[in-house]
């Protein structure tokens, strides 16, 4: 095997290009920047200053065909996740593919079943993986310590944008270029987070705002309903047109709760369960000895480049993926749960029937206006390093 794993980037835009800067720098041990691709002249162009000496494409079909890489990470337009992807599995190539997984399960499902069947690895890029705060919750979720779930509220209205941001690319905000507003550029790492920590639901109410805020063709105000089989609930609320927002998660159990919000995660444990209380305590307005701790973890966060090293890990080594590429399917189905409600006015099932979504996608899709292109090869500054790009405060 191979003593570094030879990395082709496919798309080297905003993301693209920051995960080409850190492998080109070094960064990452056991993987290489073998070569770049853009269809972008001017991206092209950026790449050629930038990343001296490396291969760089305008075809990702001639990359793909070039014998230079053994793994690719696909930073492209949504839609293009999954195409890339099953033909990168098809050359014999490791692939990584940037959030979302795609815009449609369906596509999705394609892609998981292309990647079983090469038996390469396969990750997505989900970093907030990464943060020692989500770890720790997920951990004392699935540990039993709160007991049986009851609710699950994330409000995630710091995703604030401005007009000159969606017009900053002809694919943003549009249902041909992007498949999805704040559900599908903002919102992947949370809708992965909310499932990954607490679990699946299995029914969605969703109600979107389209255009709402901003001079858009999609969703930028968001608002769903989860139900879980044990009648747990769920709250979802996000936008991008909201300042200031509030980035808070409460989860809650029968035996204390957990909130993480500014950074902080706070644990309030129960002495009795709540449900054991309510029935044999004989005062009404009793509750359960409690105590609230701040937990404190000294891990610290790695960000995009813990992925990528991971990543790197389990191709020489078979070390496990923190964020393997078959779970991008979670928070994709509760994504097109949420749309196919509001645009059916009916609570839908996960996983929803697909060939329904994609159609109503479809007709979107058919009327939407991707801007013209404008190719000035500028990398747009998201402010922050690189691997604490996803803090909004």
């Amino acid at each position: 095997m191979s003593e570094t794993v030879k990395m082709g980037i496919i798309g080297v835009g905003n993301m693209g290009s920051a995960h080409a800067k850190s492998l080109f720098s070094g960064n990452i041990q056991g993987m290489e920047l073998a070569a770049v691709c853009d269809i972008a002249e001017g991206k092209r162009k950026w790449a050629a200053e930038n990343l001296p000496g490396v291969p760089c494409f305008a075809d990702y079909h001639e990359m793909l065909e070039s014998g230079l890489c053994t793994a690719i990470l696909i930073a492209t337009p949504h839609y293009l996740h999954p195409v890339i992807a099953v033909e990168g599995f098809a050359k014999g190539l490791h692939v990584l593919t940037e959030k979302p997984a795609g815009v449609y399960t369906k596509a999705v499902r394609e892609m998981n079943e292309a990647a079983k069947n090469s038996g390469k690895v396969f990750g997505i890029m989900y970093n907030q993986r990464t943060n020692p705060k989500f770890q720790k919750m997920r951990e004392i979720v699935q540990s039993g310590a709160l007991g049986e779930l009851k609710r699950c509220v994330w409000i995630i209205t710091n995703w604030y944008r401005t007009q000159a941001y969606f017009d900053s690319g002809t694919w943003r905000a549009t249902w041909a270029g992007e498949g999805g507003g704040v559900l599908a550029n903002q919102c992947p790492h949370n809708l992965d987070l909310w499932q990954w920590i607490f679990g699946m639901p299995n029914k969605i109410t969703g109600h979107c705002k389209y255009g709402r805020w901003h001079n858009i063709e999609v969703e930028d105000d968001v608002t769903a309903y989860a139900e879980y089989a044990n009648g747990a609930t769920g709250v979802f609320i996000t936008t991008t047109g909201e300042c200031p927002g509030t980035n808070r998660l409460e989860i809650s159990g029968d035996r204390g709760k957990l909130v993480w919000e500014d950074g902080k995660l706070l644990h309030w444990k129960l002495e009795v369960p709540e449900r054991e209380f309510c029935f044999t305590s004989k005062e009404g307005f009793a509750q359960p000895p409690m105590t609230v701790e701040e937990i404190e973890c000294d891990n610290v966060e790695l960000g995009h480049n813990g992925i990528l090293q991971n990543f790197a890990n389990a191709v020489l080594y078979g070390e496990p993926l923190l964020a393997p590429g078959y779970e991008g399917i979670n928070g994709l189905s509760i994504s097109n749960a949420i749309h196919l409600s509001d645009w059916t006015g009916e609570p839908q099932s996960i996983p929803v029937d697909e060939e329904k979504f994609l159609a109503l996608l479809n007709e979107r899709r058919a009327t939407s206006k991707v801007k013209d292109a404008v190719d000035d090869g500028k990398i747009a500054d998201l402010s922050g390093t690189y691997n604490d790009r996803w803090k909004v405060r």
